[in-house]
């Protein structure tokens, strides 16, 4: 009986931590997640720890002849912006339709809508890059696209 008891109780830790461990989907929109509520909360440091080091973004945008280009920045740039802003001020409303995850790998698809202090801004997709760096998944990539019309609110 005792051998019953104590293999039982192993068998029960063991799937019981499988079934609240995170899978590596999860993780990544944990990150995703924090870098949108930190952007919201004007939280540099919260958006600051989704980023790797050598972080990139680009967005693809127009330029004053209509033409598509893109625009770079390195997400430090971003994170002293966001450290200067009220909370709520910067609203990026997002819904995560794709995670793909390939060992230390992720690509992340996420349709939004901006809204600046309160009043819709634009709309477009982020397209993530992030990587595994020390058990933890950080962005390493954006590109986004922005537009004002044929945005679904």
């Amino acid at each position: 009986m005792r051998k019953f008891i104590i293999l039982f109780s192993l068998l029960n830790f063991c799937v019981g931590n499988r079934l609240f461990a995170q899978s590596a989907t999860d993780s990544v929109k944990v990150t995703i997640q924090q870098l949108f509520k930190g952007m919201k909360n004007a939280d540099g440091e919260m958006v600051k720890n989704c980023f790797a080091d050598s972080a990139i973004m680009q967005t693809i945008t127009k330029n004053k002849s209509g033409n598509d280009y893109v625009k770079t920045d390195l997400a430090a740039n971003f994170v002293s912006q966001i450290k200067t802003l009220e909370k709520d001020a910067a609203d990026e409303r997002i819904t995560i339709e794709a995670i793909h995850v390939n060992g230390p790998l992720a690509v992340v698809w996420t349709p939004y809508q901006f809204f600046w202090k309160g009043k819709f801004s634009h709309c477009g997709v982020n397209s993530f890059q992030l990587v595994r760096i020390d058990q933890q998944w950080k962005i390493q990539y954006i590109i986004d696209t922005r537009q004002k019309v044929n945005c679904q609110q």
